[in-house]
């Protein structure tokens, strides 16, 4: 599939998917839902303010334990809803798999 194709691809949920928004440091989390998502970017809907927060740089909580997640800036406030992009690791080495990986551990 051409690079253009696969950029442009967003999923539009029927209803809503939980989510919740964490500050970078901890400071603050608040709830949100997902209603779209592409691979580099979403919109959220917020049923609280989130004035005086710093949304410069976030998490977008995937999990109710925290363990999947998107870091995220804001692109643009339309009343309740958020549109976010997604940061990427800028010196991101993707890892291949070393055969040696593949083996169980024997210590």
């Amino acid at each position: 599939m051409p690079e253009k194709e696969q950029i442009s691809r967003r999923v539009t949920f029927g209803h809503p998917l939980p989510a919740h928004m964490m500050a970078i440091d901890g400071t603050w989390r608040r709830s949100c839902c997902i209603k779209d998502v592409s691979e580099n970017d979403a919109t959220l809907q917020v049923e609280v303010s989130i004035e005086g927060l710093a949304l410069n740089e976030f998490f977008l909580l995937l999990s109710s334990t925290g363990l999947a997640y998107r870091r995220c800036e804001l692109a643009r406030v339309k009343g309740e809803e958020l549109e976010v992009s997604f940061l990427r690791q800028k010196n991101a080495k993707k890892r291949t798999k070393e055969p040696s990986d593949l083996l169980p551990s024997t210590l």
